[in-house]
């Protein structure tokens, strides 16, 4: 591996604008995985990347040898190695990993379907934060969601930021973004329950083991009236501690753990 240490160099460019620009990820079909877990997730589901990208530091660590030594066996990519201050620069945390893919965004038709008992999907309206949006696909994956359905106005799915927060629910999820949502909800065959703090029914007073999907709107504005009118069941999670209200992501994974927990004890009683 050659040292990169100059900001001149095509390389470290092109993953500048990759880590910063949405429009730049989606006219290149690219987005960078940070950190070992994530690019070995990635490999067991889709393959080698396409490149991989160590520090120096980082090109010394075991676990990132052993993940350069993984990646030349199955015949992946180049690996080009950055001075630690050049890392530092693509790095979407402030203590970098060591390592970074380069990965081709996937279709969502490229992720393999895992239907579960307690298959859903999750629909997002103008959700801005990359972090509520990774966390939400990753409580998604963990109860057993299929598919992801993201309006305008969301976060980058596959911004370097979300990626992280997700921890390779991007890998069992099929991700549709800049979808038509009431479309999708009209056409969803069972329940589509919307999170709303304006409800008067409780998410526990609904029976959720059949197919579900469930939305959840922007973070500061909640969901439009569009939404709430595509919907066939609006609920909200009671508080008795008496906050205003939950952190979306903290929501959605309470709306997706009622449902794993209904669906579970339907089948102890069955």
């Amino acid at each position: 591996m050659k040292l990169i240490t100059s900001r001149d160099n095509p390389i470290f460019r092109h993953l500048v604008k990759l880590k910063g620009s949405a429009r730049q990820r989606r006219t290149a079909g690219q987005t960078l995985l940070d950190g070992a877990h994530l690019v070995s997730d990635y490999n067991l589901v889709l393959g080698p990347a396409e490149s991989l990208v160590v520090s120096e530091a980082g090109s010394a660590i075991a676990e990132i040898k052993q993940l350069l030594a993984e990646h030349a066996r199955r015949g992946g990519g180049d690996v080009a190695m950055l001075s630690d201050a050049l890392f530092r620069e693509i790095s979407p945390v402030t203590t970098p990993s060591g390592v970074m893919a380069l990965i081709p965004i996937p279709p969502p038709e490229t992720i393999p379907f895992h239907q579960s008992k307690s298959g859903f999907c999750v629909l997002l309206e103008a959700m801005q934060d990359p972090g509520n949006v990774g966390s939400i696909l990753r409580s998604a994956a963990a109860a057993g969601a299929s598919k992801i359905y993201m309006s305008d106005g969301c976060a980058d799915a596959w911004a370097p930021k979300t990626l992280r927060a997700a921890m390779g629910a991007h890998f069992l999820l099929r991700i549709y973004e800049r979808s038509d949502l009431v479309e999708v909800a009209r056409t969803f065959k069972g329940r589509v329950v919307a999170s709303t703090l304006k409800a008067k029914n409780s998410l526990y007073q609904l029976r959720l083991t059949g197919p579900t999907a469930f939305v959840f709107g922007s973070e500061g504005t909640g969901l439009s009236e569009a939404m709430l009118q595509a919907s066939t069941e609006q609920v909200t999670i009671p508080m008795p501690g008496g906050m205003e209200s939950l952190n979306a992501a903290a929501a959605a994974a309470v709306c997706f753990f009622e449902k794993v927990r209904q669906i579970k004890t339907e089948a102890c009683n069955s």
